[in-house]
């Protein structure tokens, strides 16, 4: 019989800990200079992924949820995926870092997913391309996105080799059916 947490434990015990931390109620030490963002043409500390790397859990959970943008920068790609569920939720995290998680084809597809479902990020055209484009996003994500872009980003995504089979047909479709439409104003 295995000792190991399974997932969903796991799960809810990193929830309680985000839980604690937002409350303030944990006794996790962060280094200062990682919660806040350095200043304009100051040097980034050459040591902090050494830093992270020998953290616990709980200590890159409540950086994730409070660290600066080099903190995040790295968190993004530990390997407990966990812990990018939580560095989405920093309130602080810009759309430019959004961009670069949504384009990056290394990533979880959860997380892709959760960026797809934010209520803000998809609104932002660079954002939906990203996502769209990533072969990694889930196309129950990805599929609605298509129905929003632009026709210059259809006309690339029809001849792209490098998403899926799906969402090039779905943006020929797209370009099909806006073409038609249009041939018919014309034609009246």
């Amino acid at each position: 019989m295995s000792t190991e947490p399974q997932p969903q434990t796991q799960a809810q015990e990193l929830n309680a800990i985000a839980e604690s931390i937002d409350r303030g109620e944990d006794s996790y030490a962060v280094p200062e200079e990682m919660l806040v963002d350095p200043e304009e043409g100051k040097p980034v500390n050459k040591s902090l992924y050494t830093q992270i790397l020998t953290m616990k859990v709980g200590e890159k959970l409540k950086l994730a949820l409070k660290g600066n943008k080099e903190a995040r920068s790295i968190l993004i790609r530990d390997p407990n995926r966990l812990i990018h569920r939580f560095v989405l939720l920093n309130p602080r995290i810009s759309d430019e870092e959004v961009l670069a998680i949504a384009r990056n084809r290394n990533l979880d597809q959860e997380l892709l997913r959760k960026i797809g479902e934010h209520k803000s990020w998809p609104r932002n055209s660079l954002v939906r391309l990203a996502l769209v484009t990533n072969p990694k996003t889930p196309l129950a994500t990805a599929l609605p996105l298509v129905n929003q872009l632009a026709e210059r980003d259809l006309r690339v995504i029809a001849k792209s080799k490098n998403v899926s089979a799906t969402v090039v047909t779905q943006a020929r479709r797209l370009l099909f059916n806006r073409e038609k439409k249009l041939g018919q104003r014309v034609g009246e």
